[in-house]
């Protein structure tokens, strides 16, 4: 039976006990209402003796342990409607914390999942599908056009276009040559290749990585439940006030009903209460956050560690500037641009495409189109030739002398324009920083984030370009997935730390962070799953609403623990003074959780004042 399942059954056990006895009683049956309402308790004592047990076997003591003399001293002394009513409030709570923990993150199933289950292998002279247990190094493998290499390996054709944003946080898909090494993982943006294995599957650069992130998710340090950190003097107050009732009166009822009304039920139900009614609010504003432990770590960042591609820029290359030459105006650059891109998949070639049916451009149909994958392409457009690519092949078809641009900032791309041998323009493309993300860091330091620091797999030049003015407390670029997890393990020392990212070769640090954030409209699958906190939407800004709510959410818990513990104690004192019997100690305990209760359900309510332009009435 899984926890859920068990959680389940004891409340209805607790439940149909206490019932079942009350009816026993209401018919003039006493001793079948005892043997009801202790049919009712004993399961759930019998199950919180073992979670005892287990708990203090791993050097950890809770709360649990004051239910658990409550239930036995009240069963003990005879009184089993006030332990039938602790047992129903005691599984109540931990229903309600399983119910907080269910809505945690899934564990990592299948990151394996965008790299193809099979592979087309040549043999014999015709190509044959086989599953990548079979693929062996020395084979030769066809990789089409959107697929992703499922192995690694080396380029056997003269040339490949790969997009290897997920794997290295290289915006710009790259070009590899005869030869070069291929990363499994990097999907073909260009024209079919072959590629000739150099690793067996399970020793491949993407199975590496699902290896990381199952390590970085089985050593991430524990948290200790909100309610824990108190438990050991709540324990001896309890005791203390208890014993002290017995002693001084020499009656054991007195104990039983300090021990009653000492049932920690606020701490139980009050924390995740507030912290699950946190979860629902923050999905309100697009903030998906896979349990109340992460929701409480969430509240509690010191240090902030970001990716660059997707994260901080938009992760799809934009136009920058537009230069021209000769007499065309930049409104006729990026219409013939456009007009032959038309014909082109690239990523680069659409988003030109894109620019211009944005401004509203009618685009005529390309003639005569030749691409040559990673370099251009040549066509007619109302009859004039066209030529559109980098610089160098654009020259080259033209058959004009290369023409320089203005200088451009790293990182970016250069696409030139040709058009009846004549040089006409370039386009400079880039991925751009995302608008308006200099003031979200700064309002992101006013949660009480003392560090933010780049983390990249892209090179360095391009990341210091593009985080010049954004006042990081340091870059780190040219980053594999290990070293990520190293650098946040070594920042962990500042207090806890979050790291946000949106590939697969962040998986790993999101896996090992305090709390790892994806970017889940368009990151990677991999990075969805090893999260903690998923935004649905692709808006960094969605932090501000999803910090802002979980503090607050923390900050309720707290007062509704404070409330019930200070309450708790009143009744504990008001007990050992004989003016509360065990079953009286019991229904006090059950208004006071009601009360707690009440407060901890105001974080449904939470307005988050940095959610301007943001819906709350509903899942985004």
């Amino acid at each position: 039976m899984t926890r859920d399942r068990l959680n389940i059954a004891l409340l209805v056990i607790a439940l149909f006990g206490l019932v079942a006895g009350l009816g026993f009683m209401l018919t003039g049956e006493p001793d079948r209402a005892a043997i009801a309402w202790t049919t009712g308790v004993l399961p759930v004592l019998a199950a919180l003796v073992i979670e005892i047990l287990r708990s203090l076997w791993k050097g950890d003591v809770g709360l649990d342990v004051v239910a658990a003399l409550s239930m036995s001293a009240a069963l003990l002394f005879q009184e089993s409607l006030a332990a039938a009513v602790v047992a129903l409030m005691y599984s109540g709570g931990t229903f309600l914390e399983g119910f907080a923990q269910g809505r945690a993150r899934r564990e990592m199933r299948d990151l394996l999942s965008r790299v193809p289950r099979t592979a087309t292998r040549h043999h014999a002279a015709a190509l044959e599908e086989v599953s990548l247990d079979q693929i062996n190094p020395g084979d030769l493998l066809l990789i089409r056009q959107g697929d992703a290499a499922p192995v690694d390996g080396t380029v056997e054709s003269d040339r490949a276009i790969l997009d290897q944003a997920a794997l290295t946080g290289e915006s710009m898909p790259v070009r590899v040559d005869r030869g070069q090494d291929v990363m499994s993982g990097s999907t073909n943006a260009g024209e079919a290749f072959d590629l000739r294995v150099t690793r067996a599957a399970a020793d491949s650069t993407y199975a590496g990585i699902v290896r990381l992130v199952e390590a970085a998710q089985a050593s991430k340090a524990p948290m200790a439940r909100l309610a824990d950190r108190w438990s050991m003097l709540f324990l001896v107050v309890t005791v203390a006030l208890a014993t002290a009732a017995w002693w001084f009166t020499g009656d054991p009822i007195r104990a039983v009903a300090v021990l009653v009304v000492a049932t920690p039920c606020p701490l139980i139900l009050a924390v995740p209460v507030a912290l699950v009614a946190g979860l629902s609010r923050a999905a309100h504003f697009g903030v998906l956050i896979k349990g109340a432990k992460p929701l409480e770590a969430l509240a509690r960042i010191k240090t902030l560690i970001l990716d660059k591609t997707g994260t901080l820029t938009d992760g799809r290359p934009q136009i920058v500037s537009i230069e021209t030459l000769a007499d065309m105006s930049k409104e006729d650059v990026l219409h013939f641009a456009a007009a032959l891109d038309q014909a082109s998949k690239h990523p680069i070639a659409q988003a030109i495409v894109a620019r211009a049916r944005t401004n509203g451009a009618a685009l005529p149909v390309p003639e005569d189109v030749v691409e040559t994958p990673g370099e251009g392409v040549t066509g007619t457009i109302d009859g004039r030739k066209v030529v559109v690519g980098g610089t160098h092949f654009v020259a080259a078809q033209a058959g004009v002398a290369k023409v320089d641009g203005a200088v451009i900032a790293a990182g970016a791309v250069v696409v030139s324009l040709a058009i009846d041998g004549k040089m006409m323009g370039h386009i400079v493309m880039a991925d751009a920083l995302r608008a308006g993300t200099a003031g979200l860091l700064a309002d992101l330091r006013k949660f009480g984030i003392t560090q933010i620091l780049l983390a990249t797999g892209d090179r360095r030049a391009v990341a210091e370009a593009i985080t010049k003015d954004l006042g990081l407390d340091s870059v780190r670029a040219e980053l594999t997935p290990d070293q990520k997890v190293l650098l946040l393990l070594s920042e962990r020392k500042n207090g806890p730390v979050m790291m946000v990212g949106d590939g697969v070769n962040d998986a790993p640090a999101l896996a090992a962070a305090d709390i790892g954030v994806a970017m889940g409209a368009r990151g990677a699958a991999a990075s969805a799953e090893a999260a903690d906190v998923v935004l649905l939407v692709d808006h960094l800004d969605r932090l501000l609403p999803g910090i802002e709510i979980a503090q607050r959410s923390r900050r309720i818990a707290l007062q509704s623990v404070a409330a019930g513990i200070g309450l708790s104690i009143l009744g504990m004192i008001a007990a050992g003074l004989g003016y509360l019997t065990p079953v009286r100690g019991a229904l006090v305990q059950e208004v006071i959780d009601v009360a707690v209760i009440l407060n901890a359900l105001r974080a449904l309510r939470i307005v988050p004042k940095r959610a301007e332009g943001i819906a709350a009435d509903g899942p985004v």
